[in-house]
């Protein structure tokens, strides 16, 4: 700020230097120089100077405001993301806990498929558990120094794979599903009686 106060006043002293020494040796007598012009144009300048080391305060005012609105943007993304992962992992227990229950109660599924659907649900939700320790364990310290942004796609990252692990949820449940009810049709036709 000083320096470009000093710089301007240093160019205007030269400037005066020059129209003084420029003058031609022909002329006659002394050349008249108004005083008065020369300050308001020393008073003009100084003002100039002012008014650029204002504009300079306000470019570095506006920058930290820009870096503030970013970090904020980025931790509402985080908190989306947050919300939408564990939006997701609720439904997934809860579809996990009543379809389960449904299934397994069926009279249609065999007891050694009891194991291997428990334990393919099981392995679903272990996997969305492990990931909720994780991005708790990423959101309370920083032990990974990951910036706003890295930590904002990488929690996108973690709900897309729970969105994927709803999606293999709901395919599990309607194969099993349709296992059942293939089974209940063909009970039915197995042991329906024949009017003859």
């Amino acid at each position: 700020m000083k320096n470009v106060l000093k710089k301007t006043i240093a160019g205007a002293a030269w400037l005066l230097l020059l129209s003084i020494s420029g003058t031609n040796a022909n002329a006659q007598g002394m050349p008249v120089y108004d005083n008065t012009n020369f300050i308001s144009l020393a008073k003009s300048l100084v003002e100039s100077a002012k008014q650029t080391s204002e504009l300079l305060k306000t470019v570095e005012f506006l920058k930290q405001q820009k870096e503030r609105i970013e970090k904020v943007s980025n931790i509402v993304k985080q908190l989306n993301a947050v919300k939408k992962l564990t939006r997701n992992n609720q439904r997934l227990f809860d579809m996990v806990q009543n379809d389960l229950r449904e299934l397994l109660n069926s009279p249609y599924i065999k007891p050694g498929e009891v194991n291997r659907i428990s334990e393919s649900f099981n392995a679903i939700i272990e996997q969305a558990l492990d990931d909720l320790d994780f991005v708790s364990q990423l959101l309370s310290n920083n032990t990974l120094n990951m910036t706003d942004a890295e930590r904002a796609q990488f929690l996108n990252q973690k709900e897309l794979e729970s969105r994927e692990m709803v999606a293999e949820i709901e395919a599990k449940t309607r194969r099993y599903r349709e296992i059942i009810a293939f089974r209940n049709m063909q009970d039915k036709i197995n042991n329906r009686t024949v009017n003859y």
